[in-house]
This record gives structure tokens, C-alpha cells and sequence, in this order.
């Protein structure tokens, strides 16, 4: 595991759940909770889980947690194909600039054991000083998910900030 942030005002993060059912109380959300924990364990002092519909919240809820300066934005749901999955389109309308390595690190996380993970539409990239970045509404998803960012979140952050690649 790595080593976890030291808490400053740049350690804030936001967890968005887009799940229609969830934010209407149809079904609890199991996803958001992890991704709070595992940025809590990493010194983050999280906002959230956020549960908003599927779509136009979703951008909302994105576009205010840059606007507060939040270090991560990261969203579980909303990235597969059926027509209400919004996530994507929603998140590439917050960002300055996209990572698609990251994205597709995440998409090939799940395989071979799971052949639908190629049907993850997620993004990554960054909104003005924030990463935001787009994991599966699945729990295996969203745990292969985070096994990828543990290894990029603190050099992507110090990019983000302007560091050097040293």
C-alpha cells in the first residue's frame, strides 16, 4: 500500500455515487463508502458519498467539488451503456484535460476475469486542480479501481501541482 498523504488544506476529496435507485432510497449504496474509506486511509478528508441521480447531477456534483479545490473527485456508476449511464459525458464536460492511460489502466484491471470491464465508458483527467476520475458502479470495479490509483494518485496530484517528474 502506499504510503498515505499528510493532511492539508490540498487534501480534500469528494466521492459522487450516480445511481438513480440510491439517491431515491431504492437501494443502498455499498460502493461510495469504500471509496470514502480508502481515501480517508490515505489522509483525505472526504466529502461525501454524494448519492445523486444518474446524469445532470452528476456534473454538478463534479463542477462544486472543483470549485471548493478538492485534490480528488472520484464517481462510481454511471459508466456503462444503457441510456440513463451519464457519467462520462457529464464528467468530460467538468474537465480541462482527459488521461485516458489511467481510464484504460482502470478499464484493463478487471481483465481476464471480468470481459465486460471493457464496456466501461469511465474517464480520467483533470478539472482545473482537481483529478477527477470515473470508477464502475460495480464493488469489483470500484476495487480494481483503486488498486490502480494507489500506485498514480500521489505523483498525479504532485504533477497536478506543478512538480517536477524526479
Amino acid at each position: 500500500m502506499t504510503e498515505p498523504l499528510r493532511p492539508s488544506r490540498d487534501h480534500h476529496a469528494t466521492v459522487v455515487v450516480a445511481s438513480t435507485r440510491a439517491s431515491l432510497g431504492e437501494r443502498e449504496d455499498t460502493t461510495g463508502p469504500v471509496i470514502a474509506a480508502w481515501l480517508g486511509e490515505r489522509g483525505f478528508e472526504v466529502y461525501g458519498p454524494v448519492v445523486v441521480p444518474d446524469g445532470e447531477e452528476v456534473g454538478a456534483a463534479i463542477r462544486s467539488a472543483v470549485r471548493r479545490g478538492d485534490a480528488v473527485v472520484l464517481t462510481t456508476g454511471g459508466t456503462g451503456l444503457t441510456p440513463s449511464d451519464r457519467t462520462p459525458e457529464e464528467t468530460r464536460g467538468a474537465l480541462t484535460f482527459e488521461i485516458p492511460g489511467l481510464a484504460n489502466a482502470i478499464r484493463a484491471a478487471g481483465l481476464p476475469d471480468v470481459p465486460t470491464t471493457v464496456l466501461s465508458r469511465g474517464l480520467a483527467g483533470v478539472a482545473g486542480t482537481s483529478l477527477v476520475v470515473n470508477l464502475p458502479g460495480s464493488s469489483g470495479g470500484v476495487r480494481d479501481g483503486l488498486a490502480v490509483l494507489d500506485g498514480v494518485l500521489s505523483h498525479a496530484l504532485d504533477q497536478i501541482r506543478g512538480g517536477d517528474h524526479g
